[in-house]
């Protein structure tokens, strides 16, 4: 998620300021094609890239951060790059939208008829109210990155959360599934919270006095 929000945000920002160049038309055609890409077969892609280019293969067995950081980092780095360049297409493409819809309104008109500079108008004006529709993407799909990687997790053998719920179901370990569906609800809610919070923090409007 780290690695979607720091490729989407400034793509999505330099996307809505240029638009209709050839740079918005390179970043949409990059945003549709981590929509049209599953991460399971970015992922494949990267494996076999590896191979042929470098003749190098990612670990296969886990190793925990506090033993190996090195070799948990060469382990985790690639499945992070394929499913964060699928959800940084989704926020890309919201946070384009967004900018070009509040770059309209009429507080930022005033704000550059005032003489403010560009960037303080972007910065302080445009893009902390264009954040708020993002940051509701952000928090579902973080939510949904807890126990939705199956498939991505299968490819480069990791013991994820996703693997752990479909082995649970399959050997009817009702037990597990339930601990895991309260896992996932739970943080689902505390993601929400954390929306919320946010929300008061881009937004003086919206604050509890």
């Amino acid at each position: 998620m780290l690695i979607a929000v720091a490729v989407a945000l400034p793509l999505g920002t330099v996307s809505a300021l240029l638009r209709d160049t050839w740079i918005d038309y390179v970043v949409r055609f990059v945003s549709v094609a981590g929509l049209a890409m599953p991460a399971f077969w970015l992922g494949m892609l990267i494996i076999l890239a590896l191979l042929h280019f470098f003749n190098w293969l990612p670990p296969i067995t886990f190793t925990p951060l506090w033993q190996d950081p090195a070799a948990n980092l060469a382990q985790l780095i690639w499945p992070a790059l394929s499913v964060g360049y699928r959800y940084s297409a989704i926020v890309t493409r919201m946070l384009r939208s967004s900018i070009i819809e509040v770059m309209s309104e009429d507080y930022v008109r005033t704000a550059r008829a005032k003489g403010m500079r560009e960037r303080i108008v972007i910065g302080r004006h445009a893009l902390r109210n264009a954040l708020l529709p993002t940051t509701t993407v952000i928090g579902l799909e973080f939510a949904f990155l807890i126990g939705g990687l199956v498939v991505t997790e299968q490819v480069f053998n990791l013991n994820g959360l996703g693997k752990l719920f479909v082995q649970a179901v399959t050997r009817n370990d009702f037990t597990l599934v339930q601990g895991l569906v309260m896992l996932v609800a739970t943080v689902s809610v505390l993601v929400n919270l954390a929306v919320d919070l946010i929300y008061a923090a881009l937004d003086p409007r919206i604050r509890y006095r």
